[in-house]
């Protein structure tokens, strides 16, 4: 990918899954990572053993330099920290991506509270604060920067059961196309990936069930679930040079399931 190489980047929540993936990804492209974390020092320092070996090979001659950050994305405080210490600790930041979320589920009408807040404040209080303090960075330094959210096929599918993540990922699509339109002009690309199903351990309950994943897989007009790997590629391309002329979207990786595979035969006149 152009324009990556020696680019500074932190991934929220990149200790399994998608984040992890986008870390390697960016790694393999020259860029060096910031890999967050909020209480699994272990899998941070395994995402990072893996990026390395993936980029370079040989760890220890590696040009591609990484760093460790702890930061919980719902706590204000650890979000001033964790820029702060990337900044310091790589002398600049130029790519965000918001990755880290959580999701809760529950009848709507028997959603506490204290489960709604936590999910709102992790998805999408969180990468706003992250967005924020990045952003001031950019424009301190009068440098150019990518901000890239990760959303969900939620963004604009409602998800029953899953009341505040849907909310938080439909407020998402808004964040990243306000922030895109606010700062076009002073060199700050804003967009957002928005995953459909995809293997992950998360998602190992319906994975390994032959017929939850039957199902699953039969609202996908390309017949399967994504893979972390294809989900990090739209990333790491929003974030390179290749994307220049792109901001305020939504990149939808799906196999088509926003295209609404139970439509596919004509139904109306």
């Amino acid at each position: 990918m152009i324009g990556l190489k020696g680019k500074n980047a932190l991934i929220t929540g990149a200790t399994s899954g998608i984040g992890q993936a986008i870390a390697i990804k960016l790694a393999q492209a020259g860029c060096n990572i910031a890999i967050n974390y909020r209480k699994d020092p272990e899998a941070a320092a395994q995402t990072q053993e893996m990026a390395l070996q993936k980029a370079c090979g040989d760890i220890q001659s590696c040009g591609v330099k990484s760093l460790l950050v702890q930061g919980d994305v719902s706590q204000e405080s650890d979000i001033i920290e964790m820029v702060n210490t990337v900044i310091h600790e790589f002398g600049s930041l130029d790519i965000l991506i918001n990755n880290a979320g959580i999701q809760t589920e529950s009848p709507s009408h028997e959603l506490s509270t204290a489960d709604f807040d936590r999910v709102i404040a992790v998805n999408l209080r969180g990468a706003y604060l992250c967005a924020r303090e990045t952003i001031k960075h950019l424009l301190s330094a009068n440098r150019r920067g990518v901000i890239i959210n990760i959303s969900s096929v939620h963004e604009i599918i409602p998800r029953p059961m899953y009341i505040s993540y849907s909310i938080s990922k439909g407020g998402m699509e808004n964040l990243t196309k306000s922030l895109a339109l606010e700062y076009a002009n002073q060199g700050i690309r804003v967009n957002a990936v928005a995953p459909g199903a995809t293997i992950t351990p998360i998602n190992q309950a319906w994975i390994d069930d032959p017929e939850k994943k039957a199902s699953v897989e039969s609202h996908i007009p390309m017949g399967r679930a994504g893979t972390t790997e294809e989900m990090a590629a739209a990333v790491a391309f929003l974030a390179s040079d290749e994307a220049a002329y792109i901001t305020g979207q939504t990149l939808f990786v799906d196999g088509g399931l926003t295209l609404y595979a139970d439509f596919r035969e004509t139904w109306s006149a």
